[in-house]
Parts: C-alpha cells; structure tokens; sequence
C-alpha cells in the first residue's frame, strides 16, 4: 500500500479498537501511516463512520486491511473522478489473492443486483468465479462496489450520513451505494485498476454468523430502497426464495446456516418498521434489474458466467 499508492495519497489506518499489537506494529514499520483509533468497535460500519469524522480529504478510499494494490492502481481511478463529476463512488477489479487469475468473490468485476433484492457480480456469481481474461478491463456503470475497496467522494459519503450502523457488517456497501443512486449520482466500476483480496479475513463464507448478516441485511436493503411498486411483491418473494434456500442447506447437512436464515427472518420482522420509516427517497436509477433472478438463471437456466446472462 505505501510503495504504491504514497504520491497520490495520504494514508490512514482505521484501528477499530483493536486488542492485538496492530498499532505498535504499524507505528515501529510504517511511521508514515496514519493512525485513527477508535473507542470501540462497531464494525464496518460504525467503524468507518467514527473513523472519517477525522479525516479531512476530498474523495475517501476505504480499504480492507487484506487487500493488496498494485502498480499504478490509484490514477485510472482518480482520473474518472476528474471528468465524470456525477460518478460518487467507484470499485477496481478485484481478484483473488490466492488464486491471482480469478475474480474475487467480494465484488469481481463490479456489483449488481437481481429484482429479489441478490446481489451478484461481473466475474462472480454465488459461489462460481470467473477466470480474468480481460473481460472486464472497462469502465462501466454498475450497481455497487465492493466494501472490500470502496471509493467514494467525501462530500456524498457525509450527505448521506455514510453508512447505516444497523447492518454492522455486510451489505451495508450496497444500501449505500443504492442511496447514492437514489440521489441521482452514478456508482462505476474502473477494471484498469487492480487489487488483490485475500477475503473471508473476518468471517468465514462457511461461518453462519456471516449467513445471518447476508440474508438480514439483504432484507433490510429492500425495505429500504425498492421502489413503491414492486415493494410488497420483492419482499414476500424474498421471503420465500429465502426459505427455499434454508430448505437446501437442510438438503446439503448445513442446518446451522438454515438456522441463521431463520434468525435472520425474525430480526428482519423485528426491525420491519424502523427500516420503513427509514425510506426518503425511492428509487430513480433502473439499473436495479428488475427482469433478471440470478437464482433462475444461476440454478434453473444454469448460466454461470455474467456474459450469458439474459
């Protein structure tokens, strides 16, 4: 981070309230490094929002701790913030550490969403990564950008009172991302930027307290941002796709994740109303894909690749 991103920027480390030698380690290494500590920790949302109250600059790059830059990864991303003055927020191309010529499966090549309120991804869908073939070395419209590195203007980041501290963790990218469109703002993707994630640093895909977050915060994101007309139809689908889900977790001997769907359901129940009230702004932006279920396409037509999406 420091060798390939220092001339640009300044550069800043959001300890949330760490209980390791993270900031002596940092301090004795990288003396040039910034360091914000906060009081307690209040995961990625809450983290990020005590952090950036400290933090004077005019377009933030919130950076997970397991990600690696490249070479030249910062100007193709500056650049388009300079001419395109409606683009808020931007992701690069995302690909995995581990396995350098695929995708990464938080955020691929750059965000979308289905009419039932799933998320999925250029070069990722559910679990299928795609192998970088330079599909996705565009710039590009897209529906969200990856929390894993998230790009967006100070300004809009603060009008928005940045992120919803009910999610903790999970998602809470998209509601943003989904807010900054409704406020008429674009949310692009730059694939001549490149970083590597190594992923799942703080919850496991296999860990069920990360299945509870997706599926709630999921919901919670419809409640929030669907538009009028569709509302009630995406909210009692999702219900119901996701108890097919919890049925198929059953099937595969996962009952600790049909569990946490379950959980999920009832603190979606619970907060129902206080998301509601929630609602200021409907949607403007038809990129929320209403004539697509990935699950259809994904499960049923058993397309894996975004391209042969239909």
């Amino acid at each position: 981070m420091v060798n390939f991103s220092a001339n640009e920027a300044a550069i800043y480390v959001a300890d949330n309230a760490s209980t390791d030698a993270s900031i002596a380690f940092v301090k004795e290494f990288f003396p040039s490094v910034n360091i914000v500590e906060n009081v307690v920790n209040g995961g990625y949302a809450k983290g990020y929002n005590d952090a950036l109250q400290f933090i004077e600059a005019d377009i933030y790059c919130l950076i997970n701790s397991d990600v690696a830059v490249t070479k030249n990864w910062l100007p193709p991303i500056l650049e388009v913030f300079k001419k395109e003055k409606n683009t808020a927020i931007i992701q690069p191309k995302i690909l995995d550490f581990k396995e350098q010529t695929k995708f990464e499966y938080a955020g691929a090549g750059g965000g979308f969403i289905d009419l039932y309120g799933y998320p999925y991804c250029r070069g990722r869908l559910f679990n299928h990564l795609e192998v970088d073939a330079h599909q996705f070395n565009d710039v590009a419209d897209i529906f969200w950008a990856s929390g894993a590195c998230f790009f967006i203007r100070a300004e809009v980041y603060h009008q928005l009172n940045g992120f919803d501290e009910d999610y903790f963790a999970h998602q809470e990218e998209i509601d943003l991302c989904w807010r900054t469109q409704n406020i008429g703002l674009d949310v692009r993707y730059v694939g001549t930027a490149t970083v590597y994630h190594v992923g799942g640093a703080t919850l496991q895909e296999t860990n069920p307290h990360k299945t509870y977050l997706n599926f709630r915060n999921s919901l919670l994101n419809i409640v929030k941002n669907v538009p009028k007309k569709w509302f009630l139809f995406v909210v009692f689908s999702r219900l119901i796709l996701d108890g097919i889900a919890g049925l198929k977790f059953l099937l595969e001997f996962k009952p600790i994740h049909t569990f946490a769907i379950l959980k999920a359901h009832f603190s979606f129940y619970k907060n129902f109303f206080r998301f509601l009230r929630k609602r200021k702004t409907l949607q403007k932006k038809m990129n929320y894909n209403i004539h697509t279920s990935i699950v259809w396409q994904y499960f049923i037509m058993r397309r894996k690749k975004f391209a042969d999406l239909k």
